[in-house]
């Protein structure tokens, strides 16, 4: 009984904050065309306090989505533009000797903001890559011998392009692992896109302002970190990550040659989160099983390594992950 009255009242809770979203998604509707797709994921990154990484072609709104959360929420904004040249001091910063003060002085970079846009990351060599590793994780920076704590909300929103793969540098393993999601953005529809041509040539620009404040934004991620995930919903996320390591022990013998290693254990965390934030853009104020099928490939496209033989055979990871959710019982 008192869970269902606890219920109840989440359940009012969230029906009183959803104004939130209803702001950002008005907010982002007059930029974006179309991508609901896109802005959900983001608006699901945001209110899980994780990074997303969106993949698509040029053109697609990837940049512009972004910096326009980023206007509607009344926060600090930068962006990173990625290139090959790039070093680890232009993105945390550096010492710097001040002849005034005869002393070291600790200038910061770009990543100290509340929305970082690392545009075309993966245009970055290893060591810049490997600068970001510790503010996504720890939400922290050291320069010099100086640690320093990284705002609330922070969130790394980075784009890249699956396709130019000239002067490009793959991210590494333990890096992709840190983003709660992969999103592929893709086409807009022949309406979308004649919509979007009228947009931008039309002679008055579309500007966007404020809607909501941070404090806004870490006050209905802690609503959102109260939605009720059930053991059964546990069960079910434990069950998707195990079948990507051990598919045969799932009935999925014909997937064992196609993963070099599986989905990691923060598959699993980025899956609840990632679902409870998906519950709580749909109204509910519990997960449901179509919340993780929703979130699931999202987060575990990045999570999976492809063997050699399902490259050649031209088999994605979205193909596996419908294989194992189509697989796992349902709850």
């Amino acid at each position: 009984m008192n869970e269902t009255v606890n219920i109840k009242e989440l359940s009012e809770l969230i029906a009183a904050k959803s104004n939130f979203v209803n702001l950002i998604k008005q907010g982002m509707e007059q930029t974006i065309v179309g991508q609901q797709h896109l802005v959900d994921a983001l608006l699901i990154a945001v209110l899980s306090n994780g990074h997303v990484l969106l993949e698509g072609v040029p053109g697609l709104a990837k940049t512009l989505a972004i910096k326009t959360l980023a206007s509607l929420v009344d926060g600090k904004f930068s962006r990173i533009q990625f290139t090959p040249d790039l070093l680890p001091a232009d993105v945390i910063g550096t010492m710097i000797y001040s002849i005034r003060q005869e002393r070291f002085e600790v200038k910061k970079g770009p990543v100290f903001a509340n929305f970082v846009l690392a545009d075309e990351i993966n245009r970055a060599p290893a060591k810049v890559q490997s600068a970001l590793l510790e503010a996504m994780q720890e939400r922290q920076v050291t320069i010099g011998e100086n640690t320093f704590k990284l705002d609330d909300p922070f969130l790394v929103l980075a784009t890249q392009n699956p396709i130019e793969q000239e002067g490009t540098y793959p991210l590494p393993e333990a890096q992709v692992d840190r983003f709660l999601m992969k999103v592929l953005v893709g086409y807009p529809n022949k309406n979308d896109e004649a919509a979007i041509i009228r947009r931008n040539i039309s002679p008055v620009p579309v500007t966007v302002s404020s809607l909501v404040t941070p404090a806004d934004l870490v006050e209905t991620r802690a609503v959102v970190g109260q939605v009720y995930l059930d053991e059964k919903i546990e069960r079910y996320i434990v069950d998707i990550v195990f079948a990507s390591r051990f598919p045969s022990d799932y009935g999925l013998p014909d997937l064992q040659s196609m993963l070099q290693f599986g989905a990691s254990p923060r598959a699993g965390i980025s899956m609840a989160q990632a679902a409870r934030a998906y519950a709580f853009l749909h109204g509910r104020a519990f997960v449901i099983p179509d919340d993780v099928r929703g979130v699931c490939h999202d987060v575990m496209r990045h999570r999976l390594g492809l063997s050699y033989e399902a490259e050649a055979n031209n088999i994605t990871a979205d193909e596996i992950i419908s294989n194992i959710v189509d697989k796992i019982a349902v709850p």
